[in-house]
């Protein structure tokens, strides 16, 4: 199926449990019970509503620019640009201090320290920035994209098909992720039924369960054979590779040509009243992954638990998430289908597509997920692409360095979404 849309333990771990996404959903009622509305400001509103409570965070920022950025991060390829700009020191040279970046064990951990404003960039599933938005009503805004593709749908050696799945259980990262969009997208053209039951429930040939499972958890459950598959970023699908306990079944980037996993997240306090720091963020950002693109391995060195020491993942793993594509490879083994589309495993560009935000909304809105989900079907999609997303940063940072043309983009930055399941 394809279609077009055009735009003009110990776990160090980046999946949410359904006990961190009730304890995560928990944190934005009690922190905002005795909040007050910002001023005149439709922080966080429905893009189809005009008379919705509008909770802030209680912490407002100080007004002056020099505050000093605080990164949240998980252990992923998805966080490469915010840990490449710290070591690069691509945020001094913009005039910006900087504390030690902090890794998060959890997606929950990584909210709830947002929230509270102990970090004020963090790095986040695209999706989830969605429900954060209108299902929580939280005041903040994309700023940019992290990066393209850079996830994979990996299985056991023995599975050939997405039909060979039917009877098995699959972990996806969080049930707000693209890896879930995905997957069920995947899973219904098989005419595979998507069930959400226990890890080691009963399952008919023609289901699919969906679990959420941190993704080192991800890659030890495969290897004794508890899940069937995982779909999940970068480098754990690398990981499994190494390890020769799975394989790669399809890219993510294969089905959704560049399409974004972690988007950059801000307070919208931050956005209003801290244009310049947001700005200087933001072309801090750019420049990292405009040279990024060109120095593969020396990211997953700075990355690697052997070099930079921000992940706990060894160099080779790390290379061959950030560097291995073979197109004839992965072609006969079924993961890339689309060698046409001449992308990367993971790419790196910054400007975030109004018709990837439209796009999303609408798949979300058929998608299975935890939780009470009504929020979604009130969301139109022109409009959250519009409210979600602020792309005037990203637009000026690119000015700065040549155009959109020096990351490949069309210059009047348009593009159609291609999806191919």
């Amino acid at each position: 199926m394809h279609q077009s849309f055009t735009n003009s333990s110990n776990c160090l771990c980046c999946g949410m449990s359904r006990r961190d996404f009730l304890k995560l959903s928990s944190l934005f009622t009690t922190s905002f019970t005795a909040t007050l509305a910002l001023g005149g400001c439709q922080s966080g509103s429905s893009p189809t509503t005009t008379n919705t409570s509008q909770p802030v965070s209680t912490t407002q920022p100080n007004s002056s620019d020099d505050q000093p950025i605080k990164i949240g991060y998980l252990p992923i390829t998805d966080s490469a640009p915010l840990l490449v700009a710290h070591a690069r020191k691509l945020y001094e040279a913009e005039g910006l201090t900087t504390e030690q970046p902090r890794l998060f064990r959890s997606w929950a951990q990584i909210v709830e320290a947002f929230l509270a404003r102990q970090v004020n960039v963090i790095h986040v599933l695209m999706p989830t920035t969605i429900w954060i938005r209108y299902g929580r009503k939280f005041p903040a805004k994309v700023i940019a994209w992290n990066h393209t593709n850079g996830s994979a749908l990996t299985v056991l050696p023995e599975v050939e098909t997405p039909l060979d799945l039917g009877g098995k259980t699959i972990a996806v990262p969080f049930w707000y992720s693209i890896h879930n969009v995905v997957l069920q997208q995947l899973l219904k053209q098989s005419q595979l039924t998507v069930v959400r039951r226990a890890k080691d429930a009963t399952v008919a040939s023609n289901e699919v369960n969906l679990v959420v499972l941190p993704p080192p958890d991800m890659v030890s459950a495969l290897a004794n054979k508890s899940i069937g598959g995982y779909i999940v970023a970068e480098p754990f699908n690398a990981a499994a590779e190494q390890l020769k306990t799975g394989k790669i079944l399809r890219f993510t980037g294969d089905v959704w040509k560049d399409h974004a996993c972690c988007v950059v997240f801000v307070h919208e306090e931050d956005i209003i009243q801290r244009k310049e720091w947001t700005q200087r963020v933001t072309n801090a950002l750019v420049k990292a992954q405009y040279w990024m693109r060109d120095n593969r391995p020396e990211v997953a060195q700075i990355l690697s638990k052997d070099g930079g020491k921000y992940t706990p993942h060894p160099l080779p793993v790390l290379q061959r998430a950030l560097t291995y594509y073979d197109t004839d490879f992965y072609s006969k083994q079924g993961a890339i289908e689309h060698p046409d589309w001449k992308i990367n495993r993971i790419d790196f560009q910054p400007y975030p597509f109004p018709s990837y935000t439209e796009q999303l909304v609408r798949l979300l809105k058929e998608t299975q997920v935890e939780g009470d989900n009504a929020f979604l079907q009130q969301l139109q999609p022109e409009e959250v692409a519009k409210d979600l997303v602020d792309d005037s940063f990203v637009k000026a940072a690119l000015q700065q360095i040549g155009g959109a043309q020096v990351f490949g983009l069309q210059a009047d930055l348009s593009r159609q979404e291609s999806i191919s399941v």
